[in-house]
């Protein structure tokens, strides 16, 4: 079913929205997709709006992956290791989250997102090992470590249908001990494999509208392109600028509980 002027409006919109604060804060956005395609586009089923997220996510942080490893920020054997393990558990987190009402479901990711507003709230370290491989030497060391965030998170993130990369970053940090930077650009190898396992989990039960996925990934593309060249001119506000989407996402993870939790609620009365 092709969608209205308003609603594709509305769509490309929130996908603008989310692409500028990646742009801006570097991570995060995604967590306000589900959100903004349920209250903002209008989409009436917390699934549909979690399958259409989880590929928006997918092909962003897929987008977003080009300039990193062209830095030199891709850690690949790390990437590959903790992502097979990461889309096992993403496979059985959607399996799961299809069979939980959507009005709870709705309420749980509310809780994420506060969750998730907090630990932005947190200074992150930068230091760590820039030269950390995974090697036949270590792996007796890193390979368990590396699977076993890596599903852990993997499930979390098909169960919520985000791109859970404010765990995957110091999960791959705890597992490695490599800089931050470098967690950053090798989170987006597992964010974008966990994304595309999740959706094409909801795809199979067509729980994906894909037109408005369409619409939603090209607001996000431009919105990425504005929201970085606006993320260099305040650069040095940045730390700012993450506070305050910190809060924005508190905000917003509050009402998600109070709109999920009333019906739940109205229910048992």
């Amino acid at each position: 079913m092709t969608p209205g002027l308003l609603t594709s409006g509305l769509a490309a919109g929130s996908g603008g929205v989310v692409g500028v604060i990646l742009g801006l804060v570097g991570g995060g956005g995604s967590i306000l997709a589900v959100p903004l395609l349920t209250y903002v586009v209008g989409v009436s089923s917390p699934h549909v709006a979690i399958g259409t997220s989880a590929l928006a996510v997918s092909v962003s942080a897929a987008g977003n992956l080009v300039p990193q490893w062209r830095a030199g920020n891709v850690k690949w054997r790390c990437a590959a290791a903790f992502s097979v393990a990461g889309v096992l558990g993403a496979l059985a987190g959607s399996v799961a989250a299809k069979a939980v009402d959507g009005q709870s479901l709705l309420a749980l990711f509310g809780i994420v997102m506060l969750v998730v507003g907090s630990l932005m709230l947190r200074k992150r370290r930068g230091d760590g090992d820039p030269e950390v491989r995974l090697t036949k030497a270590n792996a007796p060391v890193l390979l368990p470590w590396l699977l076993g965030i890596g599903f852990a998170v993997g499930l979390f993130s098909g169960f919520f249908g985000i791109g859970g990369g404010f765990l995957i970053v110091p999960g791959l940090m705890l597992a490695t001990s490599m800089p931050l930077t470098m967690a950053i650009g090798t989170s987006l190898v597992a964010v974008s494999a966990f994304g595309a396992a999740t959706a094409a989990s909801y795809a199979a039960s067509g729980l994906i509208d894909w037109p408005l996925a369409g619409l939603f990934i090209s607001g996000g593309v431009l919105g990425g392109l504005a929201g970085t060249r606006l993320g260099q001119r305040l650069a040095g506000r940045k730390r700012a600028l993450t506070v305050t989407f910190a809060g924005l996402v508190i905000l917003v993870g509050l009402y998600v509980v109070a709109r999920g939790a009333l019906p739940l609620l109205g229910s048992n009365t």
